[in-house]
């Protein structure tokens, strides 16, 4: 049995000293959001206690669904280096970045650079963005990450995934469905229809699940949303692919969104007969002692969806 622990939208606070300079550009916005909103709506003591859950859980592997920062200032984007390393080795972590991670033009370029030994596959290959999609494998599973993360204007929060990556997915797709792997793509943004606004959804979901319709996939994980969500695309021979999201790691009690929490996978079988179970642990309480919350077959044993 492999288990993969799966979290999101840590977004590491609180904000380091910010120059007027900085903040000639739509990180005004977000710094003023973050101080009207989203620093009163987390708890930076819950994502200690969320990592210390899933390291005491002893997982295979950790996939981090990107937002690990709030306006990609260069300290934050240190911090969340020395956060990751605290966390684990790049072996045993694989991160996707978020539109929070891109918030300006440029800082995907710098959060490649600092993140570069999470976001890299078992293969060098190209550097910064162009290093997406890329795969890592560990045991019967195939991880895929993809980018949905781009720069946008102010109050849009859109990701995009474009039609380079696609083809290379494709690839990727095929070739480690040959191989009978357990294929997991990560992504940010939700490739669901409706899942969040038109002014924060995905460019291109239509690609995104075409990819997946002809390619196969057994598991899509995102973040984005901050909500404990499962849905589900088509697959090949109208198999069903769950796409799993999850509450932001930080999230606090007592705000519009369910507080912190992490997806916790036991994968087991093999192709053709896979079993996947899901686990959510979180946060329950004013002390934020992190237990299990719900658990179900995503793909019983037997082999039907649930």
């Amino acid at each position: 049995m492999f288990r993969l622990a799966h979290f999101s939208d840590i977004h590491l606070g609180p904000l380091p000293d910010v120059t007027y300079r900085e903040l000639l550009s739509k990180r005004i916005t977000g710094f003023i959001n973050w101080h009207r909103h989203r620093r009163l709506s987390l708890d930076h003591g819950l994502i200690d206690k969320i990592s210390d859950d899933i390291l005491a859980a002893k997982p295979d592997h950790i996939a981090l669904t990107g937002d690990l920062v709030n306006l990609a200032l260069e300290k934050e984007i240190e911090t969340a280096r020395l956060w990751l390393e605290s966390l684990g080795e790049p072996h045993d972590i694989s991160v996707v970045p978020g539109n929070h991670d891109a918030y300006v033009p440029r800082a995907l370029y710098k959060v490649c650079q600092a993140w570069d030994a999470y976001m890299t596959g078992d293969k060098a290959g190209a550097a910064g963005r162009d290093r997406f999609p890329y795969l890592r494998v560990r045991g019967p599973v195939a991880i895929i990450g993809v980018s949905s993360a781009r720069a946008t204007a102010p109050f849009l929060a859109s990701g995009y995934f474009t039609e380079k990556q696609q083809r290379r997915t494709a690839r990727i797709l095929d070739e480690t469905g040959e191989r009978g792997l357990f294929r997991i793509v990560l992504i940010h943004h939700p490739p669901v229809r409706g899942a969040t606004g038109p002014h924060k959804r995905l460019l291109g979901i239509s690609r995104f699940q075409k990819l997946v319709r002809e390619h196969g996939a057994e598991l899509v994980l995102h973040g984005h949303t901050h909500l404990p969500t499962v849905h589900r695309i088509t697959g090949p021979q109208d198999t069903a692919v769950p796409v799993v999201g999850v509450a932001a790691a930080g999230q606090a009690h007592g705000g519009a969104k369910p507080p912190a929490h992490y997806n916790l996978f036991e994968i087991a079988g093999e192709a053709g007969s896979w079993r996947l179970h899901l686990t959510r642990r979180g946060a329950i309480g004013g002390d934020g002692d992190v237990t299990e919350l719900s658990s179900q077959w995503l793909i019983s044993p037997d082999r039907t969806t649930a």
